[in-house]
């Protein structure tokens, strides 16, 4: 398979890791769009919100249970925003399912 992200969670890729279980991996975004951009990951191959079954969705719970977590290690209190963009229409680069941590300042209301 020839995925950007897979091939980071093999650690072919470098990334500066902010935080790894045994089902997510979460990393410092390399063209941040705010002070704080951090992407979470599934280590399984999951194509994107539209590919989210009854089989695989316990994994979403647990990486918003982990951005819940890493929002507070970064010291967001004063809120951010949690973006995942789905296929070529929506932006999504990267054809593996990833949610966007943004935060560290206030948003623009059109930022996405």
């Amino acid at each position: 398979m020839d995925c950007l992200f897979c091939k980071i969670i093999a650690g072919e890729i470098p990334s500066t890791k902010v935080y790894e279980d045994d089902k997510v991996l979460a990393f410092r975004d390399i063209a941040p769009k705010a002070p704080t951009h951090i992407l979470v990951i599934p280590k399984t191959h999951i194509a994107g919100v539209d590919d989210i079954t009854p089989e695989n969705s316990e994994i979403v719970s647990h990486i918003f249970e982990v951005i819940a977590k890493i929002a507070k290690d970064e010291g967001l209190s004063g809120g951010y925003r949690v973006v995942s963009n789905i296929g070529e229409d929506g932006g999504q680069t990267v054809r593996h399912l990833h949610f966007h941590i943004l935060g560290g300042k206030k948003l623009s209301e059109d930022m996405a």
